[in-house]
């Protein structure tokens, strides 16, 4: 099969996964759990809306290592007025992008992506995309070997760009 070419390559790590499970009013949840975290200063690196067969809401979301606990005590604290059934952690992860122009017209990037890195045994912990880019958030313990079987799936035309650990 033909090598794909794609812009290339961004990984971060030192990240967290937070998980806000089971909400049943989402709309005002997702309000209320941003603006917590951006008036304690918590950026969000990649963010994730799904839903479940109740319709609640469930929400992933990356942030810097460093902000976990704060990120935690601030959500303790508002999870009785979120209703939120459960908030769930994963203390080191990294966040891999591909990113091409017009991702959209490329509909083999996904697959190729995901099989590559399934291929080495790695699973995705979240998945995010948008029309120039898809990101994949990995065990902080498999971000190298995730980076080389992308390098292998895809025609990169630079190496992997690092993303700055504080930004």
């Amino acid at each position: 099969m033909e090598d794909e070419r794609i812009g290339g390559i961004m990984q971060s790590d030192g990240r967290a996964l937070i998980k806000v499970m089971s909400v049943p009013d989402h709309a005002s949840v997702a309000g209320a759990v941003f603006k917590a975290m951006a008036e304690n200063g918590i950026n969000i690196e990649l963010l994730v809306e799904s839903f479940d067969l109740d319709d609640c809401g469930n929400f992933a979301v990356v942030i810097d290592g460093k902000d976990l606990d704060r990120a935690l005590g601030m959500l303790e604290e508002i999870k009785s007025t979120i209703d939120a059934k459960v908030i769930s952690y994963t203390p080191d992860v990294a966040v891999i992008t591909v990113f091409a122009p017009h991702l959209r017209e490329k509909p083999r990037i996904h697959g190729r992506m995901f099989s590559s890195i399934a291929s080495m045994g790695v699973s995705s912990l979240a998945i995010s995309t948008s029309l120039s880019s898809v990101s994949c958030v990995v065990e902080g313990q498999h971000l190298d070997i995730a980076v080389r079987a992308l390098s292998e799936a895809f025609d990169l035309p630079y190496g992997v760009k690092d993303r700055p650990k504080d930004y």
